[in-house]
């Protein structure tokens, strides 16, 4: 059992979880979990408690019947070893899993018509090939089939053995699958755009090239071990303390975020994490139309998270987590080094040189929570970044290999891609990603104010124009929550706390700094963002519910709107925002209009945004941090090469 209310569910309580509903509720092999995760407790209930107190262990399970396609939530009580609910929820499609992904690849591969349709096309290997299902959305769901849960099949193709598939699309030919019955409803053949010679390898060795050698070593050593300690899920390092959670959907999960001031632990956030991740393919041709993933509400960031490696993916002094998560009968698996914690050094902190007393300089150091997603041929790269003056940086990095798609033999150009390779187009498409950010400034009364910087105009107190004024616009209700990015006016948010005021009489705040704030450029018709038009506003503020995580909606899968779940509902009723628990969910990502460049694998593209104190304290934070020379022994060396230095005055 966890020692906190926010502890994630062990190996133990997962199968636990399966063997109480197997005993309540008959639950057998006809049965499938989408997802067994912690019940939080109530954010007023863990709160409340204090180390010592009673806790109340819950499951929150997802499973399906595979005959009759019926959906049912459960609450499990692991304390009391009863099923607290058992819910059916009908008209919803749960996300896929892992195990269905790889039975689809395997039930393809001795297909007699899935065969013959590749033979067609001079395909023999089923080695070679690689079947990679992806999930419907409502608005492109065949109509006889919108009761089944079901699955459309991209192809691709090895050209070697080790070899890149996604450089080798079977272009014009889909399969339609049912995923509980693994029955193939329809082949679809298009078109047959051929194979063309491309250079789609990226492994050394396949390549016939050798990686260069000229690089010296570059060692990150720690000789008296790391800065930070781990007690349980709890994390201090300098000022901070924070807790670390993880689950199917959301991966890496920080909750109970607080920074001491001087003695005093003031509250930052009860919880960040990543609510949705959306990719819409804007590209409408045969092989791309159906193309629009939820990454997080139809598989789980989680489920895809990956085993980090020393040296590879993590440099320096490293602590690992692993994170335990549910197959799908219930049955515990483990991610070995799922989540990588380390520091690192980033230049300098601060630095002023006097002409009369020398250099003060300090070094920043900065803790780093990191984990690796692999979604089929993407690769998604997370870093939570806490700095010693206050600052938390979310970065994404997104790499691995671009969608790749044949041309035709008479065209040589395509107007929604790049040519990257022979006769080869790279569709371009959108990657959104949904943050969600429960912060609690100084407490929970909070009121979120949109800060512009706005010039003033030329007058006789202001003859040069130079003035430079901000103006605030307070968000009060959710009608008035879907706010948009304005690069003209340097637009920020600012979380603020109005109870509670620093020592020069401003109300203490915490602002997002947001960037790669991206459009969603979809016409207000369109059926892709009538099903996720969270996507159409840069920043959406809420106040906060338990039960509101999704801004997608619970079950996006098949989804065809959000009315009934998500933040088009949760809006509706127009709460007040005025000094409430609010929590913001922010949406950033990248505008991937594809590269040569990006191909045949693709240099990390990189994304962040901060989150900054303002007035939250009353000086710089990190005055604290020592003198370089307080804690570093040179060891390298420095070579001089002989640039003049000149004074200026």
């Amino acid at each position: 059992m966890g020692a906190h209310p926010l502890d994630s569910l062990t190996g133990e309580e997962f199968s636990r979880t399966a063997a109480i509903l197997t005993r309540e509720h008959g639950i057998d092999a006809g049965w499938r979990y989408a997802s067994i995760m912690l019940q939080e407790p109530p954010k007023a209930v863990v709160k409340a408690w204090r180390e010592g107190d009673p806790i109340v262990r819950r499951a929150f399970a997802v499973l399906w019947n595979k005959q009759s396609n019926e959906v049912y939530e459960a609450v499990v009580d692991l304390t009391g070893d009863v099923v607290e609910s058992w819910t059916h929820v009908p008209g919803v499609t749960p996300n896929f899993t892992l195990d269905e992904y790889h039975d689809v690849d395997h039930a393809m591969k001795v297909h007699d018509d899935v065969a013959a349709a590749l033979a067609r096309r001079g395909i023999h290997d089923m080695d070679a090939v690689l079947f990679d299902v992806w999930t419907y959305g409502g608005a492109v769901l065949p109509a006889q089939w919108r009761d089944r849960r079901l699955g459309w099949v991209d192809i691709w193709m090895r050209a070697m053995p080790g070899g890149n598939p996604y450089a080798h699309p079977v272009s014009g030919l889909k399969i339609i699958v049912d995923m509980n019955t693994l029955e193939v409803l329809e082949i679809e053949d298009d078109h047959d755009d051929g194979f063309p010679e491309v250079d789609g390898e990226y492994v050394p060795e396949l390549r016939g090239t050798e990686p260069r050698t000229d690089l010296r070593p570059l060692e990150v050593v720690q000789p008296e071990g790391v800065s930070f300690e781990i007690d349980g899920s709890r994390i201090r390092w300098q000022n901070w303390e924070f807790r670390v959670g993880f689950n199917y959907r959301e991966g890496p999960v920080i909750y109970q975020v607080s920074f001491d001031d001087a003695g005093s632990r003031r509250d930052v956030a009860y919880r960040l994490s990543f609510a949705e991740m959306i990719v819409p393919y804007r590209d409408s041709s045969f092989d791309h139309y159906r193309r629009t993933a939820y990454d997080i509400g139809e598989w789980g960031l989680g489920y895809m998270c990956t085993s980090l490696e020393l040296c590879c993916d993590c440099l320096g002094e490293i602590r690992y987590l692993d994170a335990v998560l549910p197959d799908t009968a219930g049955r515990p698996w483990t991610i070995a080094n799922a989540v990588c914690l380390h520091e690192e050094d980033n230049a300098v902190l601060w630095k002023h040189v006097d002409p009369d007393t020398g250099a003060e300089v300090r070094r920043q150091r900065r803790f780093v929570l990191s984990a690796h997603a692999t979604v089929a041929n993407y690769e998604y790269l997370v870093y939570w970044r806490f700095y010693q003056d206050g600052n938390i940086e979310c970065e994404v990095r997104a790499t691995g290999i671009m969608v790749s798609t044949p041309m035709a033999q008479d065209d040589d150009s395509s107007l929604t891609g790049t040519t990257i390779d022979r006769r080869t187009y790279a569709p371009f498409h959108q990657h959104f990603l949904i943050a969600r950010l429960d912060l609690d400034i100084d407490g929970e009364r909070n009121t979120l104010v949109e800060s512009d910087s706005v010039p003033a105009p030329v007058s006789s107190s202001n003859p040069l124009g130079l003035d430079l004024h901000t103006a605030g616009t307070i968000v009060e209700s959710e009608a008035e929550s879907g706010r948009t990015y304005s690069w003209e006016r340097q637009r920020t948010w600012k979380m603020t706390n109005p109870g509670k005021l620093n020592a020069w009489g401003s109300p203490v705040a915490y602002k997002l700094v947001p960037s790669a704030s991206i459009p969603a450029m979809f016409d207000e018709s369109s059926p892709i963002l009538t099903r996720n038009p969270v996507i159409g506003s840069t920043l959406w503020v809420t106040r906060h519910h338990d039960t509101e995580m999704w801004p997608a909606g619970d079950y996006p899968t098949q989804s065809v709107d959000d009315s009934h779940n998500g933040m088009s509902a949760w809006i509706a009723d127009d709460e007040s925002l005025l000094d409430e628990d609010l929590v913001l969910w922010y949406v950033f990502g990248i505008h991937h209009i594809t590269r040569v460049e990006d191909w045949p694998i693709m240099p990390a593209d990189t994304v962040s945004f901060w989150l900054k104190p303002f007035g939250f304290f009353d000086r710089n934070p990190s005055l604290d941090a020592p003198r370089p020379a307080d804690h570093c022994t040179p060891t390298g060396s420095a070579e001089h090469h002989g640039h003049e230095q000149h004074d200026h005055h």
